[in-house]
């Protein structure tokens, strides 16, 4: 199912996807393409309702996806050599800072993942997106520092930032740096 968007200067195809979710989502990928996830027994009055009160957001974020620079649009990694070689950067860089930090971790596991760079259990399991392999080093080591703070503070509240900043003082223009990177998540 899809619904559009008309304009006096342009027309904008939103694709419909129902699924078990509970709530109304959108999605504007770096390629301009837009997504609407909703829930599968929402009506299509609700569906239109909520797409046209996000019309102008919709819009305005299409506009800005164009800006995105192909090369810093990245695939996932698909060689043996290439998974080899992030999984041993990772563990070297999560091994530096949990000692530095102070902080014990259980396993780490590597993945294409479609959306997180990095996330952290309550159990101290670290994952990590395999597409680190392609960020400048200074950029890894900020998700691997991200994660590991996780294993001080399970939030992303002031103390958390805290603990970050006192390993990486400049934590503000790695995240921003980061943001400009965007996951291919078709492959």
């Amino acid at each position: 199912m899809k619904y559009v968007i008309e304009n006096e200067d342009e027309k904008i195809e939103i694709q419909i996807i129902r699924s078990k979710r509970k709530t109304l989502g959108l999605e504007v990928k770096y390629d301009g393409t837009v997504t609407a996830r909703v829930p599968m027994r929402a009506s299509k009055r609700i569906i239109e309702k909520f797409i046209q009160e996000q019309e102008e957001w919709i819009t305005r974020k299409q506009r800005g996806s164009y800006a995105v620079d192909p090369k810093k649009v990245l695939p996932a990694v698909e060689t043996r050599e290439g998974k080899e070689k992030i999984k041993h950067l990772i563990e070297e860089r999560v091994s530096y800072y949990a000692q530095l930090m102070g902080v014990t971790y259980n396993r780490i596991t590597m993945r294409n993942q479609k959306t997180r760079w990095g996330s952290c259990s309550s159990q101290g399991n670290l994952n990590f997106n395999n597409r680190l392999l392609f960020v400048p080093e200074e950029l890894l080591d900020y998700v691997v520092v991200h994660e590991l703070a996780h294993r001080k503070e399970m939030n992303h509240s002031r103390a958390f930032w805290n603990v970050v900043g006192i390993y990486l003082p400049d934590y503000k223009e790695r995240r921003a740096k980061l943001r400009e990177y965007h996951i291919d998540a078709d492959r």
